[in-house]
């Protein structure tokens, strides 16, 4: 017999498989000795009192024997004959997933990657956060995995609308990653593990007769009579297919700027921009569990803030516990941070991103004061990404170059005053005190000060200053939306499926990885594909 029960624990309980056993004998009123084991299917932290606990949804197999998790392991056809080919722009988790589904159903996937593998990657990003060198098509957000693959690894969504979470996560199982990621509440892999599994995939993807290529770049687009036929590369190769899926991230800006050249449709779309912000570990820990040291059986605290200031969402975005600030920039002389964390989430300082929507209206006037209406190409699509721009370049300017970042405390960061000195920080190219306000937009300044202050109401101990503001965090998500019709391929260009973050559908790794199936779907069918 198999009986499901939940049970509250203190954390050193939680770790130990005897207590387990023995707790769910007295809840069930059965004897120890007739429990074979127990299967956890859920498992989550409650610490909204003076102790935290941990909640744990078990299956427990009674008088018969104990069956470990078992997933459901899906098989991959050999298509190195099929008739059907589909080219995939980019390596993220969208086109990673798209090119999954389509293998299920024999149809060959074409994987563009303008980037790196994984490992040669790895090197680009010590050079840049080491040397403060710039590998424009090799870096945080460019090459094999995408921004994901580098940038921490959690797998957790607000919408389970999107498509089948279950089925991603049992597709990170069966590519590496740890059991735990199915019953975790926040699941997290971990920027260490990541590109072992990515790895794998590609091996899946070639071993059946995909193409997986990298180093190349897309710079045009092969269409007659409004239907996609092909892309042509950087490097000289020209790639046809039946359909092409752009998943190319939401910082690959030349690709909006091919679509915006070519007159091909796309929509300028409200994103936010902020600061990274960095408080010590144990300072989070401390608030979020009420204990001045939350030992060896709780994992490092996390948080999420929000709140509205001046009729401006201010949030926190790509929480990192344990985690490190890292250079996301794509371009020299543009300076973008984002955080990511290792599996253990060990390291000393908690990161996150605190960030204010930015509208339509907002670049207009922040252009407008800067005397910069001229860039704005009367209101194009690309304003946003315009916006993010001049902001980057603004922080690179300030931090000094090589990277560097412009950085200020908390405190003084509401006082607005320059810091006379900084605290530690986890950010490898160096920090540099600045006053921010040189760097930042008004109103994404002023949104920020009065949050600040505000989310110490929520977290008291949040707004010390001994935590350290670093300039600038603002791709969140992407400034342009690549439209899509009922078909999900473009209302002008048929066979052209925009897909991900890049496109405006996604916004971490789990969402683009079920936008990359739910297009793969879409393709499938119009292919007949059986």
């Amino acid at each position: 017999m198999q009986q499901q029960l939940t049970l509250k624990l203190l954390p050193s309980e939680a770790a130990s498989f005897e207590l387990i056993k023995k707790y769910t004998s007295v809840q069930l009123s059965i004897p120890q000795d007739s429990i074979s084991g127990f299967r956890t299917i859920k498992r989550s932290i409650d610490a909204r009192g003076r102790q935290a606990w941990i909640l744990v949804t078990i299956i427990a197999f009674i008088n018969e024997p104990f069956s470990p998790i078992q997933i459901d392991k899906i098989n991959f056809r050999d298509v190195s004959l099929s008739k059907h080919q589909v080219i995939i722009i980019g390596a993220g988790p969208a086109g990673l997933f798209a090119a999954l589904k389509l293998l299920e159903y024999g149809i060959r996937p074409i994987i563009l990657e303008r980037g790196k593998d994984v490992r040669s990657r790895r090197r680009d990003l010590a050079d840049l956060n080491k040397n403060g060198i710039l590998h424009p098509e090799s870096n945080y957000c460019f090459g094999e995995g995408g921004a994901g693959t580098y940038s921490d690894g959690k797998l957790y969504t607000r919408s389970t609308k999107r498509g089948d979470l279950n089925r991603i996560l049992n597709l990170f199982v069966q590519f590496g990653a740890e059991e735990k990621i199915l019953y975790e509440s926040h699941p997290h892999i971990g920027t260490n593990k990541l590109p072992a599994i990515i790895t794998s995939m590609r091996t899946t993807i070639e071993a059946c007769g995909g193409q997986y290529l990298f180093n190349q770049k897309v710079i045009d687009l092969i269409i007659g009579k409004n239907v996609l036929r092909g892309v042509q590369t950087e490097a000289g190769n020209t790639f046809q297919g039946h359909a092409v899926i752009l998943a190319t991230g939401h910082s690959a800006r030349d690709i909006f700027d091919l679509l915006y050249r070519r007159k091909i449709l796309i929509e300028s779309k409200s994103f936010a921009l902020g600061v990274r912000i960095e408080h010590p570990q144990t300072l989070i820990d401390s608030i979020q569990y009420h204990c001045s040291n939350r030992g060896e059986y709780l994992p490092p605290a996390s948080y999420s803030l929000v709140q509205q200031v001046n009729e401006k969402g201010v949030f926190s975005f790509c929480m990192c516990p344990g985690g490190i600030i890292a250079p996301a920039s794509t371009s020299p002389g543009e300076l973008v941070v984002n955080g990511w964390s290792p599996s253990k989430r060990n390291n000393p300082f908690a990161n996150s991103g605190i960030v204010v929507s930015v509208e339509e209206n907002d670049i207009y006037r922040h252009f407008k004061k800067s005397e910069k209406l001229s860039d704005l190409h009367d209101r194009s699509p690309l304003q946003g990404m315009l916006f993010q721009q001049d902001i980057e370049r603004k922080a690179y300017e300030t931090g000094g170059g090589k990277f560097v970042a412009p950085a200020q405390r908390m405190t003084d960061f509401v006082q607005r005053k320059e810091s006379s000195m900084l605290p530690a920080c986890s950010y490898i190219p160096g920090i540099r005190a600045v006053a921010l306000d040189r760097v930042l937009p008004e109103f994404v300044y002023a949104s920020l000060q009065k949050a600040f202050v505000e989310f110490d109401k929520k977290m008291k101990g949040y707004y010390t200053n001994d935590a350290v503001v670093v300039a600038t965090e603002s791709r969140t998500s992407s400034p342009v939306r690549i439209p899509r019709d009922h078909s999900l391929q473009h209302p002008q260009i048929k066979a052209l499926y925009p897909c991900g973050e890049g496109a405006g559908y996604a916004g971490g790794i789990v969402s683009a990885a079920m936008d990359g199936e739910k297009v793969a779907e879409k393709i499938i069918e119009q292919l007949r594909v059986g």
